[in-house]
């Protein structure tokens, strides 16, 4: 066998000529048996495609051309190739001798009629003496030179060509003459058994056969070449598609034609190349058309996963939500998150940091000033029908959430529609409103960009179609360990429960984005290493199509390293001296805020004990964290002297931490509730004596028939008399402003504490709405979304219930203020179906207090900034002084860690102990008629022998411990096993201070661990 490896020849390098010698594989040429077995193949119609592989880029019409432009076949005299025509003894004679060089043979040794002047005499003879073919009839010697070939007959010629061996034993349909010859053509894999033997080949078949072994013979040239490892390395791709690796001595110059020689299979090739770098040199430009979004160009390609980074830009004040790069990899389209706004026509400096280009070979760290131009309105870029119950509306820039979510903004076919909007920031709304099948225009107004421009409402038409399909799983994504990306077919409407692998691990966030939903898992419930299968409970679309769906995703873990990927510092003007780091993706906080993880040095590299650091150079304070940026106080009185500040043992937020180096069946309520009346409010900020009054119900609304809620007979108040008074007497007055909020226009002086009806109103699907009959009321209240109750449902979830349905929310609106002046700030949140429940979510190390209304320490939520609003424009709010907003404790207490208990002798002569159990919160106990030996079991060794319970209750210095006595004259040794039980056998006799009860439990620890220390 050939060695088939390159090398250069030495001193071969000159005058830009780069030689590799392709080591042994010396030429053999072998031409009469690919002649032969050419020839044969001609006319071999059924001849195995293991044998004969062509090419599937030409059809059986271009292989005949390309071998009739070799000289091998010929054209019929009309011009054509009859391929669909059989093949004769004659055109297979002439076929082998001008595929095999044999010269022509002026003989006559057979008897067929005129046979002395037969056009291929001399080619029969020719084959016939280079025993390849004979004659059909040797006694009367007759070749029959006009008759069709059977394969079976081809396989004769075939095997006596290639020297076959015939085998004695057969299993074929064949001839009995032919039978071996047959079987040995098929064991050579020259023919497929079973078929047909006795049929005729057509020259269509032959002809593919041909041309695959035609072409194997031929030298092949250079079809295409690769550069790739910065030029060091082509890979030329032949004609016959092998592909040939050239490992270059000197690496290509960029974009300069060089030849490159080598030899492979013993020819010699001699190729111009040209190594054209694409990949990006610098930042060619940076510019903003609005003030959203900013635009990086580089000038050729990038890494994906460096320029995809939001953490590699940065804008002094700002944050990027996300980082986009083009199909063409060489810009980068950055999103700031949604309270960031650039200001128009002011000059601003973006830092790029860490960003790669395309091959690795050059890293971008610099400064672009830039100055946002936005003088372009906003345009609907896209409208899409989902199904006939919903639209989805693409802006072409990110537009502003308040105008975007008022449904009023919105007409289709020229009329002002009742949907309830859902904004995704930054540019796309949903529209949930009934459509008919058909063509209808969408015209929207009044929604605004981020420099305050309008969109010109223009309609734009689209068509809508029943959708009866639920949404399908496209891919399923994952990031570490924590966070899962499913992404769909279609944009979701909701999702009610997802879990991975078994039911109880369920993530902590789900959010959903358009098309994806997004899973989030804690620390303390990932997924698995391996594959993983993700379950999606009732995924529903804006066609209210839903479906449960799994799909199976295998994890990569994060083994990235924090690194820091900018640095600069400011004195403030108290003095004090700021670092501020930048990382690459985000930290564990307890690791960022560790002041132990910063060292200060002085130039001569010793620790510097300064005004603002400790004698280990620890800075006094701890520094900040907060969207992957550390902020470090050294205090005052650096002076001028340089320092150095060493950051280490910085962990991220991986599954697995990476450290830096020396750097997580539900059933929709409100399908089933009874209709009503959510909020009543009026708006009177119009400047003539007409008011509105809003009614927002808690179902969407029917606009016709029987319970049409758009009759103004069915709405009045109660005036200042007493009286019932009918808001207006004009149909036209009143109108739906969103699917379930009607808009009356009034002359009446409606105030707020008075009450308005609503009379025989029925929801969509024609069910009337009765909660207190066919007569509904509600009181007139400010026009903003008020709190009706507040309830902490575990140390992660808080529930607010309001009086309104909630369209967009902020989760940074919300506080809680919690013991010792404390707060809390939400991380994440859902909302239910009816839209009136938010519950706000405290993960990971922001949990709440289970004990909210413990009167040393309540707990009471309340917001401090109104982002969060209805599909109106209504605001969310809760004043600090609400009292709806202290929070009611729906958590019941329980044990605070598995096992967390402690034994403690009261003396050391004594055989009396206590067991000192850890609780979740305060509780007091309330036993009855049940003494301590009833409600608790002890057990050392798994025997209760010789241990008597003397008492129970908490203590009363810290209401959180739970203290079961008893006694035991055995000493206990480390070895011993010890078991305590809560059976809660009377469910009241311990609670927490708003009722709840402590449930059953137990826990077990060996004494070396259980035992007290003091």
């Amino acid at each position: 066998m050939s060695n088939k490896s390159y090398s250069f020849k030495e001193n071969s390098f000159k005058e830009n000529s780069y030689v590799i010698v392709n080591q042994g594989g010396e030429k053999k040429v072998m031409k009469k048996i690919l002649s032969v077995a050419l020839s044969t193949a001609m006319a071999f119609s059924m001849f195995a495609t293991v044998a004969f592989g062509a090419d599937a880029k030409l059809t059986p019409e271009q292989q005949f051309n390309t071998l009739k432009d070799a000289g091998i076949v010929e054209g019929f005299p009309d011009g054509l190739s009859h391929l669909d025509r059989s093949l004769t003894r004659a055109e297979l004679a002439k076929i082998i001798v001008k595929a095999t060089d044999l010269t022509p043979v002026d003989a006559t040794s057979y008897n067929d009629k005129n046979y002395a002047k037969h056009w291929a005499r001399t080619y029969i003879e020719a084959v016939t003496q280079a025993n390849i073919m004979e004659g059909k009839n040797l006694e009367k010697k007759l070749f029959d030179p006009s008759g069709n070939l059977s394969v079976q007959e081809l396989a004769a010629v075939l095997v006596r060509a290639l020297k076959l061996e015939v085998p004695t034993e057969t299993n074929n349909t064949a001839t009995e003459w032919a039978k071996g010859y047959v079987e040995a053509a098929v064991k050579g894999g020259y023919m497929d058994a079973g078929i047909n033997y006795q049929a005729n080949a057509s020259r269509s078949q032959a002809i593919v056969a041909a041309y695959a072994i035609y072409e194997a013979a031929q030298v092949p040239t250079v079809a295409s070449y690769t550069v790739s490892e910065a030029g060091k390395v082509v890979e030329f791709t032949l004609s016959n598609k092998e592909v040939v690796k050239v490992t270059l001595e000197k690496a290509l110059e960029p974009n300069k034609e060089t030849e490159v020689k080598f030899t492979h299979n013993g020819h010699d090739y001699t190729h111009k190349v040209t190594y054209q770098t694409t990949v990006a040199q610098s930042v060619k430009s940076v510019s903003a058309a609005d003030l959203k979004q900013v635009v990086v160009e580089f000038d050729g390609t990038v890494d994906a996963v460096t320029a995809e980074d939001p953490n590699s830009y940065s804008i002094s004040g700002k944050i990027f939500k996300s980082a986009t790069l083009s199909e063409d990899k060489t810009s980068v389209k950055l999103l700031l998150n949604e309270a960031g706004v650039l200001t128009n026509q002011k000059e601003v400096e973006l830092s790029v940091n860490a960003v790669k280009n395309e091959d690795g070979t050059k890293t971008f760290n610099q400064k672009v000033k830039f100055t946002p131009v936005d003088v372009t309105t906003p345009t609907v870029k896209e409208v899409t029908a989902l199904g006939t119950k919903a639209i989805k509306v693409k802006f072409s820039e990110p537009v502003q959430s308040a105008d975007a979510s008022k449904s009023t903004n919105y007409k289709i076919d020229g009329k002002l529609i009742g949907a309830s909007v859902a904004y995704t920031y930054p540019d796309t709304v949903i529209l949930t409103t009934d459509l008919t099948e058909g063509e209808h225009k969408l015209s929207v107004s009044n929604v605004s960009d981020f420099s305050g421009l309008k969109v010109v409402p223009v309609e734009n038409e689209f068509k809508a179609a029943v959708d009866t399909a639920a949404p399908e799983i496209v891919s399923i994504k994952t990031n570490d360990l924590k966070k899962v990306t499913v992404e769909f077919n279609e944009p979701i409407k909701r999702v009610d429960s997802a879990y991975a692998n078994v039911s109880g691990n369920t993530p902590d966030i789900i959010k959903v984005e358009d098309t994806k939903v997004i899973l989030e898992f804690s620390q303390s419930k990932p997924l698995n290493y391996a594959e993983n299968t993700i379950f999606l409970k009732g995924v529903r679309d804006y066609s209210d199509n839903s479906a449960d769906r799994e799909g199976k995703v295998t994890p990569t873990l994060d083994t990235t390293r924090p690194t820091v990927i900018s640095s600069e510092y400011r004195t403030e003007s108290n003095g004090d001296f700021i670092v501020k780091l930048r990382f690459s993706k985000s930290l564990k906080s307890s690791t960022a805020t560790d002041r132990k993880n910063y060292v200060l040095k002085n130039s001569d590299g010793k620790v510097a004990d300064k005004d603002g650091t400790d004698s280990k150079g620890n800075p006094l304070v701890n520094p900040t964290y907060a969207n992957n940026i550390v902020e470090v106080n050294l205090g005052k009185n650096l002076g001028s002297s340089s320092y150095t500040l060493t950051v280490s043992d910085l962990e991220d937020n991986a599954y697995v931490a990476n450290k830096i180096l020396p750097y997580t069946v539900n059933l929709d309520a409100g399908t089933v509730q009874q209709g009503k009346i959510n909020r009543v409010w009026v708006d009177r900020t119009t400047s003539s004596t007409v008011k509105y009054v809003y009614i927002e119900f808690n179902k969407t609304l029917k606009t016709s028939g029987e319970g049409n809620a758009l009759e103004a007979a069915k709405y009045t108040y109660t005036n200042a008399a007493g009286a019932k008074v009918k808001l207006t007497n004009d149909n036209d007055d009143v109108e739906l402003v969103s699917s379930d909020t009607v808009r009356i226009a009034t002359k009446e002086n409606v105030l707020d504490g008075q009450t308005v009806q609503a009379y025989y109103i029925a929801a969509s699907d024609g069910t009337y709405l009765t909660q207190n009959g066919y007569e509904l009321s509600e009181i007139v209240a400010a026009n903003v979304i008020a709190l009706k109750k507040a309830t902490i449902t575990s140390k992660e979830e808080l529930k607010l219930e309001f009086k309104g349905k909630i369209s967009t929310v902020n989760i940074n609106d919300f506080r809680v203020a919690g013991p010792n002046g404390g707060n809390y700030t939400p991380n994440g949140y859902s909302l239910s179906s009816d839209q009136t429940t938010l519950t706000l979510k405290f993960t990971s190390n922001n949990n709440l207090p289970v004990d909210p209304e413990n009167p040393k320490n309540p707990l009471r939520v309340y917001t401090v900034s109104s982002y969060s609003q209805d599909s109106l424009g209504n605001k969310l709010v809760i004043a600090e002084n609400d009292p709806n907003g202290l929070i009611k404790d729906d958590v019941a207490p329980k044990l605070a860690n598995d096992n967390d208990f402690r034994v403690k002798s009261l003396s050391a002569t004594s055989s009396t102990y206590q067991i000192r159990i850890n609780l979740t919160e305060e509780v007091d106990t309330h036993f009855g008629s049940f003494t301590a030996d009833k409600l608790f079991e002890v057990k050392v060794n798994n025997s209760d022998t010789g241990i008597v319970i003397t008492g129970a209750d908490v203590d009363p210095l810290n209401k959180s411990v739970l203290v079961v006595e008893f006694t035991r004259a055995v000493p206990f040794v480390d070895s011993d096993v010890v078991f305590v039980k809560y059976n809660a056998n009377y469910t009241k006799a311990i609670q927490d201070t708003a009722g709840k009860d402590l449930g059953g439990f137990d826990a077990t620890l060996l004494y070396q661990y259980a035992k007290s220390l003091n």
